[in-house]
Formats: C-alpha cells, sequence, structure tokens
C-alpha cells in the first residue's frame, strides 16, 4: 500500500465527510421517487430555521458532486497553533478532483516547495514586512483575510503564480483541529514503534512534538521524522474504512459542528451553490447585511512559531447606551502561559484587528503599538501590534463610540475568527433607560446578542 501523509488523510476525509450526508440526502429523496430535490423536502421538515438552511446547504452539496461532473477542489490546510486571519498558517494544500460523490485523484504539495516557484515580486500587505516577518507575498500566507472569500482568490491566484494547470471550481479549507474531530470517532490509537497514544485531546501537540523533538531521542533520522504521520494515518484509514452507518453519520454530524465553528471554510464558484453556503453560515464571510452593532476581532501570529497553543484569549465588551453618542469600551486579555522558549514558542507577536460598525469613532486605546484606522468589507477597524511575552497577561483595551442607529432594539453580533476556539465573551450593557444586562457566552460559532 502507498503511504500516504497524515494531512493527505485529513483533506480525504473533510472532503469525503462534507459530502457523506448531502450524498445520503439525495439519494434517499431519489430512492423513495419523489419529484422534488432533497432540499426542497428538507424544507418542510419541523426543525429551527438554521439547520433547514445547513441540511438545505448539504443537500445541494450532494446534488453539486453527483451531478455526473468531475470538480476540482483546492484545499488549504491551516495550522491553527500558529493563527493567521483565515484560520492558521498554511503548511500545504491539495488538488482533490471528485466525480460522482467520490474522490477520483489527489495531489498534495508541501508549501515549503511549492511557494519557491512564485517570483519575488509582490509585496506582502501590511504589516509584515515592516516587522521583518517577509519581504515577498507567497501562497503561504495568503490567508490574511477574515473573509474566506477573499482568501479562496487568493490562494488561486498564487497557485496559478506557482505554475498550477488545475481550473479551479471551490475551495476548502480545513484547520488542524480536523484531526481531532475524526480521532473523537475512531477512538485513541497506539502507534506501532512509537510511544504513548493519540487521543482527540492530545493528537495535535503530541504529533507536534514527535516531528520536532522527540525523534532525536528515538534515534530517529530527520528524513524519517514524520514517519509517525504515516503509520497514524495507516491506521486511521483501516478504522474510518470499517465504520459502521451510524459511525459515518457520526462523523458527517462532527465535520458539520466543524462547519459551524469555521474549522471547515467553503468557497465555491457555481454562484446557487455559493449562496446555499453563504446562508448555512459556512462561508467563512464577515457579514455585510448586519446593521446593528457588530465585532469581528482577528489576530494574526507573524513569527512567533507555535505559541497560539499557549496564548489563552478572553473579551470583555461594555456598550452604554445614555451617553448622548453610544460609548463602547472593549478589553481582549492574551495571557501567554508557556513558562519559557522553547521547539514551539517565542514571546508572542500579533497583528491584531477589531471591525465594529462604520461610522463608529475611535476614542482611546492601551497596548496596541502602532495603530490605525481603516475600513473594509463595510465596517470600520482598527489596528496595530501586540506584544505579550512569556508567561505574562497583556490586555488591549479600545474605546470608541458607536452610531447612534445602535441605539434602537440594540443587538449585537460577535463574528469568530476561524482557528480560535472556546473562546470567553463577555457583554455589559447599560439601555437608554438606565438599567443594566450582562450576558456571558462561551464562543465556538458566531454570536448574536439580543
Amino acid at each position: 500500500m502507498r503511504k500516504y501523509s497524515l494531512k493527505f488523510w485529513l483533506i480525504f476525509w473533510t472532503c469525503s465527510g462534507l459530502f457523506l450526508f448531502g450524498w445520503f440526502l439525495f439519494w434517499n429523496s431519489k430512492n423513495r421517487g419523489l419529484g422534488e430535490t432533497a432540499s426542497q423536502i428538507i424544507g418542510v421538515f419541523p426543525s429551527s430555521e438554521s439547520s433547514k438552511k445547513q441540511a438545505q446547504s448539504l443537500a445541494t452539496l450532494g446534488d453539486y458532486f453527483l451531478a455526473g461532473k468531475e470538480r476540482t477542489l483546492l484545499v488549504l490546510f491551516q495550522n491553527n497553533l500558529e493563527i493567521r486571519p483565515g484560520g492558521g498558517f498554511l503548511g500545504a494544500f491539495a488538488i482533490v478532483k471528485i466525480k460522482n460523490g467520490r474522490i477520483i485523484s489527489m495531489e498534495t504539495h508541501d508549501l515549503s516547495n511549492f511557494d519557491k516557484k512564485i517570483p519575488n515580486t509582490i509585496a506582502p500587505p501590511y504589516p509584515m514586512k515592516e516587522i521583518g516577518y517577509v519581504d515577498f507575498w507567497k501562497m503561504r500566507d495568503s490567508n490574511f483575510s477574515p473573509d474566506f472569500s477573499v482568501d479562496a482568490k487568493k490562494a488561486q491566484e498564487f497557485y496559478a503564480l506557482g505554475g498550477g494547470q488545475e481550473k479551479i471550481d471551490g475551495v476548502v479549507g480545513v484547520t488542524a483541529n480536523m484531526l481531532t474531530s475524526i480521532l473523537k470517532i475512531t477512538g485513541p490509537i497506539q502507534v506501532e514503534d512509537f510511544p504513548g497514544t493519540y487521543s482527540s485531546e492530545n493528537a495535535i501537540i503530541s504529533l507536534e512534538y514527535q516531528v520536532e523533538k522527540a525523534f532525536e531521542q528515538q534515534g530517529i533520522t530527520r528524513g524519517d521524522r514524520k514517519s509517525v504521520m504515516n503509520e497514524l494515518a495507516k491506521e486511521i484509514e483501516k478504522r474510518v474504512f470499517a465504520f459502521s452507518i451510524s459511525q459515518k453519520i457520526q462523523l458527517a454530524k462532527i465535520l458539520i459542528a466543524d462547519l459551524g465553528k469555521k474549522d471547515i471554510q467553503l468557497y465555491f464558484k457555481d454562484l446557487n451553490l455559493q449562496k446555499k453556503i453563504q446562508a448555512a453560515g459556512w462561508a467563512g464571510s464577515v457579514d455585510q447585511n448586519w446593521n446593528k452593532d457588530f465585532l469581528l476581532i482577528v489576530d494574526a501570529n507573524l513569527g512567533s512559531f507555535k505559541s497560539d497553543y499557549y496564548v489563552k484569549r478572553s473579551i470583555d465588551y461594555t456598550v452604554d447606551l445614555t451617553k448622548q453618542a453610544p460609548e463602547a469600551h472593549l478589553k481582549i486579555t492574551y495571557q501567554h502561559t508557556a513558562k519559557q522558549k522553547d521547539w514551539m514558542t517565542r514571546d508572542y507577536v500579533d497583528y491584531l484587528r477589531v471591525y465594529v460598525p462604520e461610522n463608529s469613532q475611535f476614542a482611546d486605546q492601551q497596548n496596541l503599538q502602532y495603530s490605525n484606522i481603516g475600513e473594509e468589507f463595510g465596517k470600520k477597524y482598527f489596528d496595530g501590534a501586540v506584544s505579550v511575552p512569556i508567561d505574562s497577561t497583556k490586555v488591549v483595551e479600545i474605546s470608541y463610540s458607536l452610531p447612534d442607529f445602535v441605539r434602537n432594539n440594540y443587538s449585537l453580533k460577535i463574528q469568530k475568527q476561524a482557528g480560535l476556539n472556546d473562546i470567553p465573551v463577555s457583554l455589559h450593557l447599560t439601555r437608554p433607560d438606565g438599567t443594566n444586562a450582562n450576558f456571558s457566552r462561551i464562543m465556538n460559532s458566531d454570536i448574536v446578542f439580543k
């Protein structure tokens, strides 16, 4: 059997899982002889509106990939231990071809090699060059927008610049959390000739350590240091192929949850399909239609290795609607829990962008270096650099006034950055009549406070 990398199988099962439920719904409707599409049938099911939209999107995916045409996907593998606006550092990508619901070919590419084919002619976006991270923009840094459709188009541009010949029908972004999702179904795995057990709780960090440090202690050559991934992938392959129907559906459900968390993001050139993906909340897009209070916090780790494993975040947001112009005060806490520098972590250097409603007015800030103000996606944003030394805490504070329209029937939408999960969020609201309300949530998807 040919040995494939773990990244290969993560991409393979991401694509397979995405289409599994859509395939099931498509054929279920056909086999019952119904004259409607699966999407229309699901539309009358007694469920929430968001569930209907998601089910309709899956059914449309099934239609799309079972239509008999060959579809070509660009799949981006993002390591969210090194966070980027689009989800994580791009270490690899794959070109996946699908026909009649089956993956018929897949080619994986290491971006450290592919990027050498891209000319050193494109200036990187601010502040990559200014802080000394890179001098030229390449595909590995293409996901620098918080809107996945922008990242998807930029990745395609770099793919073509690197000599890629395939005509791309869609782009799929997946974070390293996909491995955790798959292991929740397969259960813990032990790899022969390697110590320890790989489970959904420890696999990502254990693999990082194995291929970066432990191989030396085990007498494994650098050229063979990633052999553990091949062996782990073979065991995952064996278990997934042996899944029962219920386990396959369970895998599909977990992948659907990952779509909600933005650990999987989708972009398709087919306008009808993309519209359904957008409605289901799987496009990873900045909401430009929301007309109330809005908040999107976007971090970019620039040169701090895999430090995001150790950096814990929390958000505290206060709004006072009694003022002549509604006042907002945002506090973002970064706690760097590492105790010392090592192969994986450094002092944290972060480029922060905070998106707020258009016509908001900046007032003051603390602990944000080289701060700027700009506009994008119909929003205003405040940006700057944040430095968090190892074993320390830094609190960034930004004060600004909100446009007056937020005062009426106040609602707040907080959009989640892809790749960052389990973030505590607190909202403290003073209503126009002076009464107070407090809300707390753990952010694993976009949040709306009403």
